[in-house]
């Protein structure tokens, strides 16, 4: 997953019996195992469990998923989708990581993260713009 990556180095911690409803926004790391229904964005690593159930538009820096997501995924480096990976919404990643078993029912685009190119999809129905590189 990620280089130093646990459970303890995570600045916010939404466990498997939480439900968040709005916004989430962090300059750290996430850690998802409950529920959120909304928007997600953290200029550091996202990491979705595998009992996770995600209904939100999300950008991150780099990314692990190993439970449901839908809504459109925004990720500047990394992207790592898990056997247990169901996602329904489009895709922007630089890099992107699918492991056997992993579902994905959307657009795709990777690489240079200059040009936007999700508007819409299969996801929740606003637009999640590119992230701009510095």
């Amino acid at each position: 997953m990620f280089k130093n990556d646990n459970h303890t180095e995570a600045d916010t911690i939404i466990g498997p019996s939480v439900q968040v409803e709005g916004e989430l926004s962090s300059q750290g790391n996430i850690h998802i195992e409950g529920a959120v229904n909304g928007s997600i964005e953290t200029t550091a690593n996202l990491t979705v469990g595998e009992g996770a159930r995600i209904t939100a538009n999300v950008k991150a820096l780099n990314a692990h998923i190993a439970g449901q997501l839908k809504g459109n995924l925004v990720v500047q480096e990394k992207l790592e989708l898990a056997t247990t990976s169901k996602i329904e919404g489009d895709v922007v990643a630089k890099i992107l990581v699918i492991t056997e078993g992993a579902q994905l029912d959307g657009r795709c685009q990777m690489g240079s993260m200059s040009t936007p190119v999700v508007s819409g999809g299969r996801g929740n129905k606003k637009s999640v713009p590119a992230i701009e590189q510095e």
